[in-house]
Formats: C-alpha cells, structure tokens, sequence
C-alpha cells in the first residue's frame, strides 16, 4: 500500500507550488508592512514598498544592514 504518490523532483507541480509559495510569502510580507527586494526581468535590484512604488537600489557592501541599501531612482510605469 503506497500512502504517498511519488512526486518528481521539478516536476511541473513542484514548480507551480513553489511559486505559488513565493507569491503567498510576497503577500504577507507587503501586508505586513515589510519592503522586498529582488532582482528584475533587466536584471535590475529593486525594492518593492509595501504602497506598490518600487525602486532601482544598489548594495553598500560592509555598511551596516540599517544602511546598506541605497536608492538610485523610482521606477515609474514608465521608467519599470
């Protein structure tokens, strides 16, 4: 008796939920008033606010973490 069906590793179902992970974890994370960083299509860091304004960002390597981001510029429609 087999109490569980065999999932392939990377599988088209482990990629959906995982991504469906990642999209409930960005939720609760702008919910709860926490910014997120992440890398974009152009390869672009950017800081996503809980508001919806995003940002081009760049790293200060060894500063502090309350200062090690810096922002570049806002991303408007325009400029995303």
């Amino acid at each position: 008796m087999e109490l569980m069906r065999k999932v392939e590793f990377l599988s088209n179902e482990f990629a959906e939920d995982f991504a469906a992970a990642g999209l409930a974890a960005r939720r609760r994370a702008l919910a709860s008033g926490l910014p997120l960083v992440f890398v974009d299509e152009q390869g672009r860091y950017v800081q996503e606010m809980p508001d919806g304004r995003l940002f081009k960002i760049r790293f200060v390597p060894g500063a502090p973490r309350e200062s090690h981001i810096v922002i570049v510029r806002e991303l408007t429609s325009a400029a995303a």
